[in-house]
């Protein structure tokens, strides 16, 4: 090997390098920007129940109220509206842990006592 084609070799790698980077820091900054431009204050979806394949039910929060609504293909409905004291949020946070072995012990005996 002569020294222009390690040159060569050195110059490609670090280009590779730089781009990777550069591709790297502008995916980050994107999805920052996206991620503050999606920020609303004031609206949140609370909880999703999915009805058919096109069709779901949604708790909204707007401000402070809380709307019930319907969401099809092409079509948005108001149910109802709730009450701040009508509305129990899920509270995912007190529930233990789900211990993996157990659950799959479950599983292994209802495919034992099906056979």
């Amino acid at each position: 090997m002569n020294v222009s084609s390690v040159s060569q070799l050195i110059t490609v790698l670090i280009l590779f390098f730089l781009v990777l980077a550069a591709t790297y820091y502008v995916t980050k900054w994107i999805a920052r920007y996206q991620k503050q431009t999606n920020y609303t204050a004031n609206m949140e979806i609370m909880e999703t129940c999915r009805l058919s394949s096109s069709k779901y039910m949604q708790i909204v929060r707007v401000s402070k109220k809380y709307l019930v609504i319907a969401v099809c293909k092409d079509t948005v409905t108001v149910l109802t509206e709730l009450s701040e004291d009508e509305y129990d949020p899920p509270d995912f946070k007190a529930n233990d842990p789900v211990d993996f072995s157990k659950e799959f012990e479950k599983v292994l005996e209802r495919f034992k006592s099906k056979k």
